[in-house]
């Protein structure tokens, strides 16, 4: 089979109904091949042909070009799951909310979904709020009917009403959720402006600061909570998440599973926390959880919030402290006593060192060569 001998198939929506597309490079060969398929039409929007979304017409595709050119399907079967193992998300608060008048809840279907490809609890939380707002917003449509001059008209009202930049992006993604994954529709809103990103620099905490905090914890719980976030470069959720089992005090390591991006990480452990962690194992007795609630359920994400803020105000510290800082702290800290970018591109987790690389902003390392121009 020559290498240029190949078709892709795409999912299109024509007239409102569900269509495969036919995309590929000039070929007399394959162009004989798709005459012969029955119904086919040209779509000048999407510049290629299509017929009627069916198994029927499907397995006849397959059929047609079998030993004749490769039939990509990557694009058109699009059931990745993005987190394999995610046993702790729970769908049933959302399905069992109380019904409120003139209010349109998240429809099953997108729900459903959201489950199936098992995506984090923050994604799936973030997504059904702004879907919902989204929905509410034409509570007299149904969402399917919207079009991407609906799409507009709703997020320059919400530029308009002053949300953030990342709420706006967050709102595109959780309305071409709908359309493109749930509903398998083409991907009809890559043409929807974006607003730019803006780059922030994290705020960053010093070491004194760090462990005023630490010391103004109430008590050996809150500490090791606060300490373990910044001495092992955790994030909130990671934290959360972490077992028993996941403190190698014989490597002197944390095991991170599952954490941003479905990956698995280790990151280094203090000895100065572990021995507050063997102190607090021996008061609290956790069962499961490294960190557990009343009932031996998972520590929430508020508690964890609140122990921080209260225990900066006791250090005298009275700007916003959350437990991200900590973490941009601990990278910006390793990065300021010369540890190596990609070791630190690890212990955070990151995909790329372009990430990492945010703190060579801030470090102070930075700038202690630069000399002072006025002396």
């Amino acid at each position: 089979m020559e290498l240029q001998k190949s078709i892709t198939l795409k999912h299109l929506l024509i007239d409102q109904k569900k269509c495969i597309g036919l995309q590929y490079n000039t070929n007399k060969v394959i162009e004989a091949l798709v005459d012969t398929l029955p119904n086919v039409s040209w779509s000048k929007e999407f510049a290629m042909f299509y017929v009627s979304n069916n198994k029927s017409n499907l397995d006849l595709i397959f059929k047609t070009f079998y030993g004749v050119a490769w039939v990509n399907g990557n694009y058109f079967f699009s059931e990745k799951i993005i987190n394999a193992d995610n046993p702790e998300l729970n769908m049933e608060r959302y399905r069992n909310r109380k019904p409120k008048k003139g209010f349109k809840p998240c429809p099953e279907e997108y729900l459903l979904k959201l489950e199936l490809k098992r995506y984090s609890e923050n994604t799936v939380r973030n997504y059904v709020a702004c879907f919902e707002a989204y929905i509410n917003y034409y509570y007299d449509e149904e969402p399917i009917t919207l079009n991407e001059i609906d799409v507009r008209k709703y997020l320059q009202k919400l530029i308009q009403e002053g949300k953030s930049n990342s709420y706006v992006n967050l709102a595109v993604n959780s309305i071409k959720f709908f359309y493109e994954i749930v509903h398998g529709m083409p991907n009809r809103f890559y043409s929807i402006e974006r607003p730019r990103k803006v780059k922030q620099l994290p705020e960053v905490l010093s070491k004194e600061e760090i462990i005023k905090i630490i010391n103004n914890t109430n008590n050996i719980k809150h500490r090791c909570i606060v300490g373990l976030l910044y001495s092992s470069g955790l994030r909130r959720s990671e934290l959360l998440n972490l077992n028993i089992t996941d403190i190698d005090s014989k490597r002197m390591v944390v095991k991170i599973k599952n954490a941003k991006g479905n990956k698995d990480r280790i990151s280094v452990l203090s000895p100065s926390i572990l021995k507050d962690l063997q102190q607090y194992y021996k008061e609290y007795r956790p069962r499961k959880y490294l960190f557990e609630g009343q009932k031996g359920d998972k520590y929430s994400v508020t508690s964890v919030l609140n122990i921080i803020s209260v225990a900066a105000k006791k250090a005298g510290i009275f700007k916003r402290v959350t437990p991200h800082m900590l973490r941009h702290s601990f990278a910006t800290h390793l990065l300021e006593n010369g540890t190596d970018i990609r070791h630190i591109q690890l212990l955070l987790g990151h995909s790329s060192t372009k990430t990492t690389e945010i703190y060579t902003h801030v470090a102070n390392r930075s700038f202690m060569e630069i000399k002072d121009l006025l002396s």
